[in-house]
């Protein structure tokens, strides 16, 4: 296994400690042992380089994934063995990227240097970090990889060709899928479909893609979106999501993952929401395979549901100005 770390964000600390993990999961690792504790980093172990390197690119919620190389009393040993590969270096500290007169980085420049290595602050080909454990001990990191929150910003709703009001942002929208722990090849189903904004992100990580939606623009609309960003659906169906059904009745799901209509903008044609989020949820979860999960995002505070699985945790996010909603993620047994 590979010791490994996330630096997380900020934006929602709780839910991307919670995504860290799932995502480790999903490339078939787990959550670190905890030692050394960081406030800013989660722990995880991956099983390969691969896997290493593909973390970054499934994470929203996050800046970096780094590999530790060093305790503080031998930062300078490693920085100097590290700077025999002749490479451009430079170090930082986390939460203080710009560097400073901070003596620890000082020396572990000059040791990188002294073993063959040349600073470059602008384009470095190797990045290094210190970081300060919670007992106030530093530790030596090297950046494994970054993520592109660039990327995300491209996919915001006024950018898509289909638009709504109120729409989860693309950010949140992979933390979700990343809980749900996305696999390629994983079937993901969303019955409450509205503009995509889950599946797109579903797929986006390799899930082939299912959806219902009770009005047909949505279903047009969802699929325009898709489209857009290169991600296309298995099924998508216009119709009562507890009552429709797709080609294969006996198919089953990987991942149950969906954002339910809450909200006057929300059409649920009359029914009771907590009433309608009952009756579909408990319908799609028996088909959810052993050891699959169910991704909810609901209002904060909404009635908890019974009998859809083992719960794994409950994080609240304030998605817009005023509006909070709880990401509760539950899995099957198995």
């Amino acid at each position: 296994m590979i010791h490994a770390f996330v630096e997380l964000s900020g934006e929602s600390p709780a839910l991307g400690c919670w995504e860290a993990i799932a995502t480790a999961e999903a490339l078939g690792g787990r959550q670190g042992s905890g030692e050394p504790d960081f406030a800013d980093l989660v722990d995880l172990a991956l099983p390969s380089a691969s896997s290493l390197a593909r973390l970054a690119d499934r994470l929203a919620l996050a800046h970096r994934c780094l590999v530790l190389l060093a305790s503080e009393d031998a930062v300078g040993a490693a920085m100097a063995a590290e700077g025999e590969s002749g490479d451009t270096g430079a170090v930082r500290r986390i939460g203080s990227p710009s560097g400073g007169p901070d003596p620890t980085i000082l020396a572990a420049g000059r040791a990188f240097v002294c073993g063959g290595g040349r600073i470059d602050l602008g384009h470095p080909r190797r990045r290094f970090w210190l970081a300060r454990d919670r007992s106030g001990r530093d530790w030596l990191f090297e950046e494994s990889g970054t993520v592109d929150r660039s990327a995300a910003n491209r996919r915001r709703m006024p950018l898509l060709p289909f638009q709504r009001p109120v729409s989860l942002p693309p950010r949140l929208a992979r933390a979700a899928a990343n809980l749900a722990r996305v696999r390629p090849g994983d079937r993901v189903l969303d019955p409450f479909l509205g503009t995509g904004a889950l599946l797109a992100e579903a797929g986006m990580l390799g899930g082939r893609l299912f959806g219902i939606d009770r009005d047909p623009t949505m279903v047009r609309g969802a699929l325009q979106n898709l489209a857009h960003l290169g991600v296309s659906a298995e099924g998508l169906v216009a119709g009562d999501s507890g009552e429709v059904e797709f080609a294969d009745p006996e198919m089953t799901f990987d991942a149950v993952l969906t954002d339910p209509p809450y909200g006057r903008a929300s059409s649920t044609g009359g029914e009771a929401v907590d009433g309608l989020v009952a009756r579909v949820i408990r319908r799609w979860v028996r088909r959810i395979t052993p050891g699959g999960r169910l991704v909810l995002i609901v209002p904060t505070g909404a009635s908890s549901l019974e009998g859809v699985g083992r719960p794994v945790v409950s994080v609240p996010v304030r998605v817009h100005r005023s509006l909070t909603r709880d990401f509760r993620v539950y899995e099957t047994p198995g």
